[in-house]
């Protein structure tokens, strides 16, 4: 057997190696993103984020912002905020001393509209390079927004539509073609701490908003298929949306709003008091004063582009810029598939059994199409991760970390799906695991359904054999006669089927409603 057969077939055997029998965690291009660091410098905010680990999906080893506000004022002054100012060189410096003991190799500074436009942005830069080391790259608005593109396309590959960057001094457009490729883009003044600085009363300042998102808008197609939203004050918004609706997952990155749904809640932001909504979705005070001004140019945006749908996206700038570290390799990978992966080869019992149990469960779901099946895939890899969990609330921990944990590459309703099968794999109901029965309204009946299924399944497949699954056994299903089938292959297959295996694949069996069947060798 030549070496290039080899390697081929131990990748095969090992579904987190790559192309050359590399693992793709030690590979030199994941070894080369291990630890990389980015440092963003906003008009209201300077945060500074290291992923570490899985290197198509970001692993949030350190995230800290301060909102400094270094944008306050510029439009009476044109220089930045002498206390912003303050506050940001305190931040970069601990950024820096933070950075160089986590031995961040490469840590990457952008700065955007605040630092661009002020007059004294250069004399600021020369500042921190001499304080703490670090050369800030200023980016333009042009590629400001090709970065929040990159960013979107790390949690959504091949996403489409038209990505609205917000920041504090300026907002962007760009448009995403379907094919990991940034199309047309444009820049504008509209950031919300830019327009509080104006001398204007309501009526002009929406006449000016509105003209501005004209201007913008040109070029870009009306009726677009779906908006993405990058940006803090957009986040903002985004939660006091959940809490009107009572959206019962918490979760922004992939929240989908219609444009009918966000215009109701900029109408009721307009008519709440803004403490009140401070407190009720625990966004800081510094964040909730932008949030009007906000509200005013996302209505004028939605009016002007009229996306069907408008999505939340957690990942912007800084996922950009990893992104664009990345080989066209990297890229293209599922970013789901390779975090569960990653969380696999990290923390489970066994790393490359979650392969082996696909292969054994996947004749249960005959219709499955690829993105079904890649939800089974992410499944079956991810569920020994928490084995240490305390057995009491294993279940509860299982689903937790499905539906709450930071993964691209999922809708709110496809964690939900995930974290039920997840949850079934350590214990067959739902009663006593704090389960939120309202999560349920996300996702329809038969997919409930379908969840529990695959995950009393897992739960079946990884007690009934420890290792090699395909050697001892295959599950079979006749749709049509409603038999569930289990051919033991060997005599040693016949040991391991013992009480608790039997009592788990009749719950299989039950859960499916068919009769359950028992084919042994010989």
């Amino acid at each position: 057997m030549s070496g290039r057969q080899m390697r081929a077939e131990e990748a095969e055997i090992h579904p987190e190696w790559g192309p050359f029998g590399v693992p793709l965690f030690d590979g030199p291009e994941a070894q080369s993103l291990a630890r990389v660091g980015v440092i963003d410098i906003g008009s209201n905010s300077v945060r500074m984020v290291i992923f570490d680990g899985a290197a198509r999906s970001p692993a949030y080893f350190f995230n800290e912002k301060i909102l400094c506000g270094l944008g306050m004022g510029f439009s009476e002054t044109g220089r930045l905020h002498p206390e912003g100012k303050e506050r940001a060189l305190a931040a970069l410096r601990r950024f820096a001393r933070l950075a160089e003991a986590a031995e961040v190799s490469p840590l990457l500074a952008v700065a955007t509209a605040a630092v661009r436009d002020a007059q004294d942005g250069l004399a600021f830069r020369e500042q921190v390079r001499a304080e703490t080391g670090l050369a800030i790259r200023v980016i333009d608005g042009a590629e400001e927004a090709r970065l929040s593109a990159q960013g979107v396309l790390l949690g959504w590959p091949g996403a489409a539509g038209l990505i609205c960057d917000i920041g504090g001094s300026s907002m962007e457009l760009a448009e995403l073609q379907g094919s990991g490729k940034v199309g047309h883009r444009a820049t504008s003044d509209l950031g919300p701490l830019k327009l509080l600085g104006m001398k204007a009363d309501k009526k002009s300042l929406r006449t000016h908003i509105k003209a501005e998102v004209a201007t913008l808008a040109t070029g870009f197609a009306e009726g677009t298929e779906r908006l993405f939203l990058v940006g803090g004050s957009w986040r903002a918004i985004a939660r006091i949306d959940m809490e009107r609706r009572g959206y019962p997952l918490k979760v922004l990155h992939e929240y989908r709003m219609t444009p009918r749904g966000i215009l109701e809640t900029l109408k009721y932001i307009a008519e709440t008091d803004i403490n009140e909504l401070r407190g009720r979705t625990g966004t800081s005070a510094e964040r909730m004063r932008l949030v009007p001004m906000a509200a005013e140019v996302l209505r004028a945006l939605v009016r002007k582009l009229q996306p069907r749908e408008i999505a939340v996206s957690s990942y912007g700038i800084r996922e950009g810029l990893l992104y664009e570290q990345m080989s066209d390799a990297l890229k293209a990978r599922d970013p789901l598939i390779e975090a569960a992966r990653h969380s696999e080869a990290q923390l489970s019992r066994m790393p490359g059994f979650g392969r082996k149990l696909y292969h054994f469960v996947e004749p249960l779901f005959p219709r499955a199409k690829h993105d079904k099946k890649r939800l089974i895939r992410a499944a079956c890899l991810l569920h020994d991760v928490s084995w240490r969990a305390h057995p009491d609330y294993r279940a509860e921990v299982c689903f937790d970390n499905a539906t709450r944990a930071n993964l691209g590459g999922m809708t709110h309703a496809e964690r939900v799906y995930l974290g039920l099968a997840l949850l079934h794999r350590y214990k067959s109901s739902r009663v006593g695991t704090g389960f939120n029965a309202e999560l349920l309204t996300l996702l329809p009946a038969d997919q409930v359904r379908e969840a529990e299924i695959l995950g009393r399944a897992m739960r079946f497949g990884a007690m009934f054999a420890v290792t090699n699954l395909a050697d001892h056994g295959a599950l079979s299903f006749r749709p049509k006669r409603r038999e569930l089938i289990l051919r033991l292959h060997t005599d040693a297959a016949r040991d391991l089927f013992g009480e608790v295996a039997l009592a788990r694949f009749n719950a299989l069996a039950a859960a499916m409603d068919v009769t359950p069947i028992i084919a042994k060798a010989g």
